[in-house]
């Protein structure tokens, strides 16, 4: 659905107190199912007997455990740039920017893969590939739930379980994965959003200081996002450069890996939805390995929620075919860095 609203109302909405920001990312998880789960992002988190950092602690859990979220709901006033907790396994609350949203949805494999591939989303909250289609072979990486990847065969394994392969884009190398656990997405899904807009009354704007995204055709604004900006680390300082920039250059799967692991670098396989700006690799994308967007955290790229980043991938120019892996355009859709 597409709103009508003046640039100063849109931003003052946006804007508006982190409360009411934080009430209209509760808005989306007002028809939770039974089976909405949560995965834990970080090294630990503590689940507390009510919304907030001052209440008593009731259990920990560890890195990647999946738990059921039963609700979310709007905490106290710290931290001010994201209010939304959730309530879990009906034992205590803990703060959404430690915790994924997820869904168990297994997937039926499908065997008429075309020869160029095609892409594929994780539908469980993690899966590991593997060197061959076996479950005693070694982990290689861990997939996340909504992270994309591009498979180009199907085999069975000894006991008759399917496996897809997946063309890694980093490595060049081939990753086998339980095909229950991907579902190959349809070229309808990837279709571009208002094609008959033309590419100079499309534009972005990237408001670091309130970190919002914010989409505008012929200067309405017409979706809003949260984000998570770059920013300042031990080992250097990572702004997204502000100023005028084009959409360059778009992938729906990306493995992005820089720096040492053991000193804030990353090693992430699966990246969704990437659209750059620049031709050093800043770009908006897709994230799974945080949930805590108002905050400038990032590396230098616009981090999104999956379903923003996609959003922006599908709108935005240039337009990438389904059966590509890639598009290189210079001058595609204007983001403003502010």
């Amino acid at each position: 659905m597409k709103i009508s609203l003046s640039r100063r109302d849109f931003l003052k909405m946006g804007a508006l107190s982190l409360l009411g920001l934080a009430a209209a990312r509760v808005d989306g998880f007002l028809a939770l199912t039974p089976d909405q789960q949560g995965r834990v992002l970080f090294d630990d988190i503590i689940v507390y007997d009510k919304p907030s950092f001052g209440g008593n602690a009731v259990r920990k859990y560890w890195h990647d455990t999946v738990l059921t979220i039963n609700e979310a709901t709007v905490g106290d006033e710290e931290p001010a740039h994201n209010r939304v907790w959730y309530l879990i396994d009906g034992e205590g609350y803990t703060h959404s920017g430690g915790i994924q949203p997820v869904r168990t949805i297994p997937s039926t494999p499908i065997t008429n893969i075309p020869p160029e591939g095609m892409l594929a989303e994780v539908t469980v909250p993690y899966t590991d590939a593997r060197w061959a289609p076996d479950i005693n072979q070694k982990v290689l990486y861990r997939f996340y739930f909504e992270t994309t990847h591009w498979i180009n065969g199907l085999s069975y394994g000894d006991d008759g379980i399917p496996w897809y392969h997946i063309l890694d884009d980093k490595w060049g190398l081939t990753f086998y994965v339980p095909a229950r656990h991907l579902r190959p997405i349809p070229a309808r899904e990837l279709a571009t959003i208002s094609p008959n807009v033309a590419s100079q009354d499309k534009r972005i704007e990237v408001d670091t200081a309130n970190q919002l995204v914010i989409a505008y055709e012929r200067d309405h604004p017409v979706f809003m996002a949260k984000a998570a900006t770059g920013a300042k680390f031990s080992n250097g300082t990572f702004y997204t450069p502000s100023g005028c920039h084009y959409i360059n250059q778009k992938m729906p799967s990306r493995h992005m890996r820089a720096g040492n692991l053991a000193y804030n670098g990353y090693d992430l396989p699966g990246i969704p939805w990437v659209s750059y700006i620049t031709e050093n690799g800043i770009a908006f994308h897709g994230t799974y390995w945080h949930n805590d967007y108002g905050l400038a955290r990032s590396h230098g790229c616009i981090n999104l929620t999956s379903q923003a980043a996609k959003w922006i991938y599908r709108w935005s120019l240039p337009a990438v075919p389904c059966d590509q892996r890639r598009v290189y355009e210079k001058n595609g859709t204007r983001v403003d860095v502010i």
